[in-house]
């Protein structure tokens, strides 16, 4: 099988990024054009072999747009545009929505009802910045961390903290959720996201197949140019396609999102790193090979690259990784350690359930610092699970989620 499979090149998410004002009665109009929209070029696509899982809208700030004078009159607002999702669907392709970023400690307040009840239509980010000192707004950072202590209450197995994560140092325009968030002075826009965990799985192993070298340099190099070669084909083709596509165009294309972003549904990225020569995920070389795929995923040229373009590392959402927890491969300490060489913070880290807020806050500033300090974007998407201590496994019963051990928060 040659890497310009397609097959091996999945596109996880097409997001339309649009602006939505107080006046409801201009919401339909809005909504049905990202959905026209996502479909015709989502039919281009898939008409020239290339999958699309998902497709995506991201709205600016739901301050804007939703009254948020109580919880009530923001759930009678996101109510009517759920509704308005829920039948300007596209068959057959799974249509997910993000409110945008809540950004006032009451916006932060409401969220956790909110999630409740829309689920996978309210996905929503906050974005925590520094203050003139260069230190980390905690009062933000606070709020967010009841919200999701609140939110793994209320929500069963507390897996409605899948739709919320804390922003640092993140960009709008994120592709995937539910970090992604946009700005109305953007205007429309869209990016597309991809899933690629299978492609470079296949590369490594052809490479190793037909090489063989025990020189450490040489063969770190000869994965670097694989992969890179494998990653870059298909998004110059993906590109390529939306250039012949005839559909209009009211949306303005804003780049790719190269993060390999796994899922249930394909390869393992410990297959990537097993295939590097690293023993496991977590063994002595991970932060090598970490900085190796990162520099993969921002090696794309002839296209502009936006979001993360780096190494997700999703516990929950890729089976090895999730299958590590239950060996001691690694720990939240692990972690923040390769998201230095890498990102994406911590994401869909399950924790004990009785996590005081207090330490929840103090991982956020951690990962927040390391964010600014080196200048890239990180996020925190942790779970507590209610009933659960640090070694116990997860009964998630989301599609999304695998079950995995709890990490202690230290």
């Amino acid at each position: 099988m040659s890497y310009k499979n397609k097959e091996l090149c999945k596109i996880r998410t097409m997001t339309t990024f649009l602006s939505l004002d107080e006046d409801k009665a201009t919401w339909k109009k809005e909504i049905l054009k990202a959905s026209r929209f996502c479909c015709d070029v989502s039919k281009e696509f898939q008409d020239n072999g290339y999958l699309v899982q998902s497709v995506r809208i991201v709205t600016n700030p739901f301050g804007e747009y939703l009254n948020t004078d109580s919880l009530e009159s923001a759930r009678q607002d996101l109510a009517y545009l759920s509704n308005l999702l829920n039948t300007s669907g596209i068959a057959g392709v799974r249509v997910r929505f993000a409110i945008g970023e809540a950004r006032t400690p009451h916006e932060i307040e409401i969220l956790p009802e909110l999630v409740k009840e829309f689920g996978d239509l309210c996905n929503v980010c906050v974005n925590v910045g520094l203050d003139d000192f260069g230190v980390l707004n905690n009062a933000l950072i606070q709020c967010s961390a009841e919200a999701v202590v609140k939110i793994s209450k209320i929500t069963p197995r507390g897996e409605g903290n899948f739709n919320f994560t804390v922003n640092f140092n993140c960009d709008p325009l994120i592709p995937y959720f539910p970090a992604g968030y946009h700005r109305r002075e953007l205007g429309n826009r869209f990016v597309i996201g991809l899933e690629t965990p299978d492609l470079l799985v296949h590369v490594l192993k052809q490479w190793n197949q037909t090489h063989d070298t025990q020189n450490h340099n040489d063969r770190f190099k000869g994965y670097y140019e694989a992969m890179s070669t494998a990653l870059q084909h298909h998004l110059s083709a993906i590109y390529d396609i939306m250039g012949q596509a005839t559909c209009d165009t009211p949306f303005l294309f804003s780049g790719f999102d190269s993060s390999a972003a796994p899922s249930k549904q394909c390869a393992s990225m410990v297959e990537v790193y097993e295939e590097m020569g690293v023993e496991y995920f977590g063994a002595s070389g991970t932060v090598e090979a970490s900085a190796l795929l990162t520099r993969v995923f921002k090696s794309i040229k002839e296209v502009d690259l936006v979001g993360f373009s780096g190494l997700m590392l999703a516990l929950t959402e890729d089976t090895g990784l999730a299958r590590g927890t239950t060996h001691s491969h690694f720990d939240i300490r692990s972690l923040l350690t390769y998201s230095s060489v890498c990102g994406i913070g911590l994401d869909t880290v399950p924790i004990p359930g009785d996590t005081p807020v207090d330490k929840i806050s103090a991982l956020m500033r951690d990962t927040g610092t390391m964010a600014y300090r080196l200048n890239k974007p990180l996020t925190v998407r942790v779970f507590p699970v209610p009933g659960l201590k640090a070694g116990d496994m997860t009964a998630f019963q989301s599609d999304d989620l695998c079950n995995c051990a709890v990490l202690a928060v230290p």
